[in-house]
């Protein structure tokens, strides 16, 4: 969901259409292995033009975190982002990441995993001037903080960051352990300022994959970008030479935690509950169609109205009517509950985009009078420059933009 809600479901249209899972959501198991973990046991390739985990299908567990550069030395950041690379190439490939190895991932496969780091606004520079690593120049002027939308109630402390780590892989175990690695490796140069577990991918990036199902019950992701989408990606995922040079076969990231009021939710009819989405639930087709690939007609009437109304999280998000597209490859999340007893649960959106303005943004803007919006809250938001893949042994993380 674009915003799920607010742009969570964003480039795909609906909430269902946008985030989901072709199977009921679950709830998060420990962060522990389990016999139930599924196995995989052939590596997903690390070295490659684009990095890995952004087109690659989308795994089952996620452990987000970003970081803040307590350094001033730019000798020292440089000298952080070549060992995380070193260590990343290890860990997607199952092995440990030196005899000082926390420990906890011996005996499991790569389940998967893939390791993607992105750079914060904040890096190149910070919020009173401060050029601490001589990047400003090199900012591409797409890499700003999001602007405020409505119905925002964003928490500075989870929101931001210098620097983010997206680990994913379908072990729990598998994934902490590669963060708890990088974090460790990074010590006296960054510190974590915020991080979100997810589980259930709420979208599929692969055709291979069926549709997921968010918290709310409904499909989510039908219409999303997928990695067979070859001139789709050139055009509204990877950067170009022509836009920023050292960015090139990058990506920009957006992440929204994006709060859904569930017992709320629950007390709305499913018709009713269709109509905010724009799709039916079980089915997971364009109010109107049977079968949730059916053809999206807007033009569709049903009794004295449209059959998709247009104030519906479908009309607002699709392709066809906000004319951008996201690859999107969120996760949902249930953490704990509030001081009234009320589950804090929802959906941890992510996004990538050619361009955040025209992608995330544009969608955003127009879901400002989406249906969805009352059982939603964005509360944190956060946006990064993601550098191509590493393209051979000696590559690292980010050498594109540091030896430009």
């Amino acid at each position: 969901m674009a915003g799920l809600g607010t742009a969570g479901v964003l480039a795909s249209g609906a909430v269902g259409g946008v985030v989901g899972r072709t199977t009921a959501a679950r709830p998060p198991s420990p962060v522990v292995s389990s016999s139930t973990a599924r196995e995989s046991p052939t590596p997903v390739e690390f070295t490659g033009t684009h990095q890995a985990g952004i087109v690659t299908p989308a795994q089952d567990r996620l452990h987000f975190v970003a970081f803040d550069v307590v350094t001033d030395s730019r000798e020292a950041l440089v000298a952080m982002l070549a060992s995380w690379t070193a260590a990343a190439r290890r860990l997607t490939a199952g092995e440990i990441v030196g005899p000082d190895d926390s420990g906890e991932a011996q005996g499991l496969p790569p389940s998967g995993l893939t390791l993607t780091v992105g750079f914060g606004p904040t890096l190149f520079m910070t919020g009173d001037g401060v050029d601490r690593f001589e990047l400003a120049a090199r900012r591409p002027k797409s890499l700003v903080e999001l602007p405020v939308f409505p119905g925002d109630a964003l928490d500075p402390s989870i929101s931001g960051g210098d620097l983010c780590v997206q680990a994913c892989a379908n072990d729990p175990q598998v994934a902490v352990h590669a963060v708890r690695s990088l974090v460790r490796l990074g010590v006296g140069v960054v510190r974590v300022r915020w991080t979100q577990l997810g589980f259930g991918r709420t979208s599929s990036t692969s055709t291979a994959q069926a549709t997921p199902r968010n918290l709310l019950g409904f499909k989510d992701g039908t219409a999303n970008l997928k990695a067979e989408n070859g001139s789709a990606l050139e055009q509204f995922v990877w950067v170009g030479e022509d836009d920023v040079a050292w960015l090139a076969g990058g990506s920009y990231l957006v992440t929204r935690r994006i709060r859904m009021l569930i017992e709320d939710w629950d007390q709305v009819p499913a018709p009713h509950q269709e109509a905010v989405i724009g799709r039916t639930k079980t089915a997971g087709a364009p109010l109107g169609q049977r079968k949730e690939f059916d053809p999206t007609d807007f033009g569709a009437v049903r009794g004295d109205g449209p059959a998709i109304p247009h104030n519906s999280h479908v009309f607002l998000s699709h392709p066809t009517n906000s004319g951008t597209a996201m690859l999107r490859r969120g996760y949902s999340f249930v953490d704990g509950t509030d001081d009234s007893g009320r589950l804090d649960a929802g959906l941890f959106f992510i996004a990538y985009q050619r361009n955040p303005d025209t992608g995330f943004v544009q969608v955003q803007r127009n879901l400002a009078a989406d249906a969805l919006n009352r059982f939603i809250q964005h509360r944190s938001s956060a946006v990064f420059a993601c550098p191509p893949g590493a393209r051979d042994a000696d590559d690292w993380w980010g050498r594109t933009l540091f030896e430009a």
